[in-house]
């Protein structure tokens, strides 16, 4: 009763419910801010104020308070009434001031608090449950008895009237304790089961988080050195920059120097013809012969310096141009040395990979630059060898890989079928197990018009991509035991990666086949 008359006093009399941001007007009434706001504003149309207990009027739109004191007592009251504000069961019989239930009688379908409930044992022993608002669900709908058994043959709650004489007649049945005790026994089982289930999935769940976060945590740190690679790719693209347009500025003030040079040398010599010139044509015009053959002879004339312009005459040679050559190969050297430092930044080396002519089956063609391995209609005349390749049109690379990571790629001309992969120089030369399909000391891509596969040791995986473009890059990291496989389009498309714990060099291995050609670009 006294939490009730509590409550009583802490209720808004405009919402009838406990204070929110309580305030006060001058005249003493609290009321919630959100409630008196509303009110005020509704009397403003009405051009006066007024309390809405006390009627106290008001000139002017009255000041609102704050009451903290206020507001903490409701806050505290809230958290001591838990059980109130989330249930709202009250005491039928607390008419005036409702105070919360604390039992429930099924017989009389009411809620009391504790002093009713007290008053209630001592007259009546009826059952006593929780308190609840749904009595209907605690008797029985055909007999309207209290629900007293449990049938387990009909897994339903009954009455004695449907034991006796109903639906359930004859059924052996169990108190409803009984029963639930051993519901709870099948329960509690089935927790044993799920805890561990659920605990497991826990911990599957923090791992998947752990190795997200990780990858979060390795993107940030890759985008971080992406963008550090290429700051560091911009400022050598200036410096190379800076280098071609310095060597075409050498060139050009050579040149130009030169032909500066002869220009002036060519004005020299065109002054000394005007004099002469005009020296002859004043001869010309003298009429006294005596002078005229007294004057030193000058019907000789020179036509030109050939000496003074170095023998051409003052004609400028082709190789006075600009060296595109030089232009070129400056970039070029450029180009190449920001790619080193690129893949140096990777820890990535591009092998210069060359075919080994002595492995090579004498079905397949080598090309002159050791590059491409091609398919050939004609036996190839090659002289006898302990590695070459008999069974199988097969060749392997001259160098062997055994430590760091490596990268290179391959191009397939789209025809017959061929495979690219890794093998062991230990592989046989002749016979099934030379296939490097079919042993454990090679691993391969095959390439065919229809898709892909991988093999290693005679097993097959098919992939389910299908070939978009002929070429595919090959990604090798040795200490890691990772050969992975990529199909160059836009965007890259991983197509598979074998992991393996390598125990000798690998030598680069192609088999080609109706007409195949494969060419390795380093």
């Amino acid at each position: 009763m006294a939490s009730a008359e509590l409550r009583d006093e802490l209720d808004c009399s405009i919402c009838l419910s406990l204070y929110t941001d309580p305030v006060s007007l001058r005249c003493g009434h609290f009321f919630c801010r959100s409630c008196i706001v509303s009110a005020l504003d509704a009397q403003e149309a009405a051009g006066g104020y007024s309390c809405p207990d006390c009627r106290a009027q008001y000139p002017e739109r009255p000041a609102l308070e704050k009451n903290r004191k206020l507001r903490n007592i409701v806050e505290r009251f809230s958290s001591a009434q838990p059980e109130m504000e989330e249930t709202r069961i009250f005491c039928t019989y607390c008419t005036k001031s409702p105070a919360p239930a604390v039992r429930s009688c099924l017989q009389c379908e009411t809620s009391m608090c504790h002093k009713h409930l007290a008053a209630h044992n001592k007259s009546v022993n009826h059952n006593l449950i929780e308190p609840t608002l749904t009595f209907k669900s605690q008797k029985c709908s055909t007999h309207n008895e209290l629900l007293k058994y449990y049938c387990p043959i009909d897994d339903a709650c009954i009455c004695v009237s449907c034991w006796v004489a109903g639906d359930h007649k004859g059924h052996d049945v169990e108190l409803l304790d009984v029963a639930s005790e051993k519901r709870k026994e099948k329960l509690r089982k089935c927790l044993d089961d799920l805890n561990p289930q659920k605990a497991e999935i826990q911990t599957r769940v923090q791992n998947l988080q752990d190795h997200k976060r990780k990858i979060q945590e390795s993107a940030s740190d890759k985008r971080k050195n992406i963008s550090k690679i290429f700051m560091d790719i911009k400022k050598q693209l200036e410096m190379a920059e800076k280098k071609a347009l310095n060597e075409v500025s050498r060139q050009e003030e050579k040149i130009v120097s030169q032909i500066s040079h002869l220009i002036k040398t060519l004005e020299i010599q065109e002054e000394q013809l005007s004099r002469k010139v005009r020296h002859v044509e004043e001869m010309c015009g003298v009429t006294d012969p005596i002078r005229l053959l007294q004057e030193s002879d000058i019907t000789e004339c020179s036509h030109g310096g050939e000496e003074d312009t170095g023998g051409d005459g003052g004609e400028v040679s082709s190789e006075e141009d600009l060296d595109e050559v030089l232009i070129s190969l400056t970039l070029h050297r450029s180009m190449r040395d920001i790619v080193t430092n690129v893949t140096s930044e990777l820890g990535v080396h591009v092998p210069d990979i060359l075919l080994d002519v002595d492995t090579a089956n004498r079905w397949v063609k080598i090309s002159e630059d050791l590059k491409t391995a091609t398919r050939s209609e004609e036996k190839q005349e090659r002289p006898e060898s302990s590695g070459r390749f008999v069974t199988f049109s097969q060749v392997l690379s001259r160098c062997g890989l055994s430590s760091g990571r490596h990268y290179w790629e391959v191009e397939w001309n789209q025809i017959g079928r061929c495979d690219i992969g890794l093998s062991y120089p230990s592989i046989e030369r002749e016979g099934h197990k030379s296939d490097i399909r079919e042993n454990y000391k090679s691993w391969c891509l095959v390439l065919y018009n229809g898709g892909y596969k991988v093999w290693h040791n005679s097993e097959e995986l098919p992939l389910s991509v299908k070939p978009t473009c002929p070429t595919l890059g090959v990604f090798l990291d040795y200490e890691a035991g990772r050969l992975s496989f990529y199909e160059l389009c836009d965007p890259i498309r991983h197509l598979h990666t074998f992991t393996a714990s390598f125990t000798e060099p690998l030598h680069v291995a192609l088999y080609v086949n109706d007409g195949a050609s494969v060419t390795i670009r380093s």
